[in-house]
């Protein structure tokens, strides 16, 4: 999960991967019961899902025939050569597979070793909901040596899901407004601040309706799954090899709980708890607490290595620090244009990504030296930046509709005043920031699903999970939740880490098996541990 944007309307907003809508089916249609006599596997082949499940199949029939359209990327894409990109066209609604269409952005690179070695296509998602995959195949154009093995014997793809970026897009506000800075406190010291928020929720609900309503309902992970298996039949694979990260693994879990026997390989890192009790209110109370232990994680660091930062030789030297600034900032933003709100989103990058470490201590020691600069630069707004504030406001947008539209959300104000207050006692970094960001699900504007109950239907085959403990947006809890559900699955696990997506960091114990397991299909014969990856270097 990630949580990357400032609401533009509701306050600092936190992106972080999201879980499924129902698949609640109708009977199925008469169509749908043709199909099913010509395929004695149906349920697995199609997926749960009556009427949805036989425009799965007309869609997935249509894109094959048609296939992708590739050509060079527009320019403006930011993706050289030789990544070419194209597009899928898949129902918005599929239980109306002939109805109205949408498309969906897709790239690949072509596997760098022989027609020998290709083993065909792997698919990414980066997580979110709301990120973009379409610069998974860089990592070829880059040279990256922890995937140049996988590149020898698959192509990478990348796609923008439904709603996202270069895909058919949504939007809630404005983006130029959406930006705007400083933006309110998300602590509240009053009632009244409380009340303020709340409304902010709510209009940004309001406007998520307003611009977007159209295709709200059908923003759901379990569509999106759905449009994977398109892709997966546009590309002219047979099964599916997937990667996916954050978000990206409940996409995952979901496509493997609905298409089975449409599995080859599958990947899932740093994984959304999937259990329906949890999806998605309990997931993001349980994120307030693992960000608080790894902010503590990044302040140890931080003091560990405070001749280069001078910010502080202790844990509380540093943590009192952080609220003075937070206070500072709050009496006066920074540069006029820095607040608590814009801080906290981009100080919660170093809690994501240990590779955030060193570069968000360095902005803080500068500030801290007299030196505003580059804490304004970092964490204010960028006005000028219209296309990045568009992506951005984008991202977000489809993070609250997939959020919102995937499970029932508590409607009752008290329960979340009683939960978030009592968790910010304790974990007080992250909680009110990431309540005020969820809330507009309490008066969202469309259906809200069921989530979806992941499980292991017949022909899933084993699947490779990785995680490290200590991970922040994604706790460890979920990836043991997902091992129970995903029978025959392995477990990999990086020990007293909690960088968020390991399998694109530099682990031998880990990288070594991830690429066996998608080059010869290769896993341990039960679980394992691995030491962390090298702890940043200031």
């Amino acid at each position: 999960m990630r949580r990357t944007a400032v609401l533009g309307s509701a306050g600092t907003l936190l992106a972080g991967t999201l879980i499924a809508g129902a698949m609640a089916a109708p009977a199925a249609t008469a169509a749908a019961g043709q199909a099913n006599q010509g395929n004695k596997s149906s349920n697995s082949l199609l997926g749960k899902g009556g009427s949805e499940a036989y425009g799965v199949k007309v869609a997935a029939d249509r894109a094959a025939r048609t296939g992708i359209a590739w050509q060079d990327c527009p320019a403006a894409w930011g993706l050289e050569k030789p990544i070419q990109c194209g597009y899928v066209t898949v129902p918005l609604d599929y239980k109306k597979p002939h109805g109205k269409q949408i498309k969906l952005a897709v790239d690949r690179v072509g596997n760098t070793g022989s027609k020998k070695d290709r083993q065909g296509s792997l698919v990414y998602n980066p997580g979110g909901p709301g990120g973009s995959g379409l610069k998974f195949p860089r990592r070829v154009v880059t040279k990256n040596p922890i995937w140049a093995g996988a590149a020898k014997a698959y192509d990478l793809v990348g796609f923008d899901p439904r709603g996202v970026g270069k895909s058919t897009p949504i939007s809630c506000v404005d983006p130029q407004e959406f930006i705007k800075a400083p933006k309110a406190d998300p602590v509240p010291d009053s009632e009244a601040d409380k009340q303020a928020q709340r409304k902010l929720a709510a209009e940004y609900a309001a406007g998520c309706k307003e611009r977007s309503g159209w295709m709200l309902p059908h923003m759901t992970t379990p569509n999106t799954a759905r449009d994977l298996d398109v892709i997966r039949a546009a590309l002219g694979d047979k099964k599916l090899n997937y990667l996916g990260v954050s978000y990206g693994t409940y996409l995952g879990a979901v496509y493997g709980t609905l298409f089975p026997t449409h599995i080859r390989r599958m990947v899932l890192d740093s994984v959304v708890n999937p259990s329906t009790k949890k999806i998605w209110y309990e997931v993001n109370l349980d994120q307030d607490i693992a960000f608080e232990g790894r902010w503590k994680d990044w302040m140890k660091w931080v003091a560990a290595n405070d001749a280069t930062y001078h910010i502080g030789d202790t844990v509380e030297k540093v943590q009192k620090q952080w609220e003075k600034l937070r206070a500072t900032a709050k009496k006066e933003p920074v540069g006029g244009l820095v607040g608590p709100a814009e801080l906290i989103v981009f100080f919660q990058s170093a809690p994501y990504y240990d590779s955030a470490w060193a570069p968000v201590a360095d902005v803080w020691s500068k500030y801290l030296a007299g030196d505003p600069k580059p804490l304004i630069e970092e964490a204010g707004p960028h006005p000028e930046d219209t296309a990045g504030n568009i992506a951005s406001e984008n991202s977000n947008a489809v993070y609250t509709a997939v959020e919102c539209a995937d499970a029932k959300w508590p409607t009752s104000w008290n329960k979340w005043n009683r939960d978030n207050t009592r968790l910010h006692e304790k974990y007080p970094f992250l909680t009110w920031s990431n309540a005020w960001m969820n809330l507009p699900c309490a008066t969202w504007g469309a259906p809200q699903q069921h989530a979806t109950e992941v499980k292991t239907n017949k022909g899933l085959p084993p699947v490779l999970i990785a995680q490290s403990t200590r991970d922040a947006a994604t706790p460890y809890a979920g990836a043991v939740e997902l091992h129970k559900r995903f029978k025959g699955s392995r477990l990999i696990t990086e020990r007293d880490a909690g960088s968020h997506g390991i399998t694109n960091l530099a682990n031998p114990c880990l990288n070594t098996r991830v690429e066996a397991y998608l080059l010869s299909g290769k896993l341990d014969s039960r679980d394992v541990t691995c030491a962390p990856h090298a702890t940043p270097k200031p």
